[in-house]
């Protein structure tokens, strides 16, 4: 802090628990909207699907007020060194978990429309890129929440995985979507679903550079130099 005054500092606690509390509640429903989408993908669950879209809303006026929050703990406490960089890390947290909340709109959008239609037995190819990009949410969560270099530094190999996952799927469900001419709009549909978990999976690891800048200072992105954490 910018202050030595323990008043001041027991203040800006307080306030920025309340930013954090905001953020840990932004990414409880983060998560419970990607859960209702897949459901409603895999299930053929229109009721999940119309939850997982109604539920994008409350997220975006989380990060409204996160970002009104901490804006204003910046400019009433002027916060410095550590402090700073965990009020900027939190809103940039909460900006990555909006765009996880609007894949999984998305994700649900196009489940709907593939409901509409004869089952597709491909669908459940997704289940596996599906399990990793919501394991690297969870992680990426928790890692910021606790703190957690390891877990948050270790996302970055786990996206490479994801990555060589989506577009070996991607390709298969292309090379069906030729081969049924009849069912390529459903496949063109199932196509968009996993790029959308990719780039869960990209923000999850945003989430993860975020806190490892918050903790150590460390900006990893692009290659950055990353902090000893054996």
């Amino acid at each position: 802090m910018s202050t030595t005054n323990p008043h001041i500092l027991s203040r800006f606690n307080e306030d920025f628990e309340t930013l954090r509390a905001d953020l840990l509640r932004m990414a409880e429903i983060a998560v419970e909207n990607l859960e209702h989408a897949m459901t409603g993908l895999l299930e053929r669950d229109d009721d999940r699907c119309n939850r997982a879209i109604a539920g994008d809303e409350d997220v975006d006026q989380l990060e409204l007020r996160i970002d009104r929050e901490g804006l204003d703990l910046i400019t009433r406490y002027g916060p410095i060194a550590g402090d700073l960089r965990l009020v900027i890390s939190t809103m940039k947290t909460s900006n990555n978990l909006e765009r996880i909340a609007d894949q999984a709109s998305n994700i649900a959008k196009r489940a709907r429309r593939l409901n509409r239609q004869p089952s597709l037995d491909d669908t459940h190819l997704v289940e596996p890129i599906s399990a990793i990009a919501t394991g690297m949410l969870d992680d990426a969560i928790a890692a910021f929440r606790d703190a957690d270099l390891k877990t948050a530094l270790a996302l970055g190999v786990r996206d490479e995985a994801l990555d060589r996952a989506h577009k070996k799927l991607i390709k298969h469900l292309t090379t069906s979507a030729e081969s049924e001419p009849a069912r390529a709009e459903d496949y063109i549909d199932l196509i968009f679903v996993v790029r959308f978990l990719e780039r869960v999976g990209d923000h999850a690891v945003n989430i993860g550079e975020d806190c490892v800048y918050a903790q150590s200072a460390y900006d990893i992105r692009h290659g950055g130099e990353h902090p000893d954490v054996s």
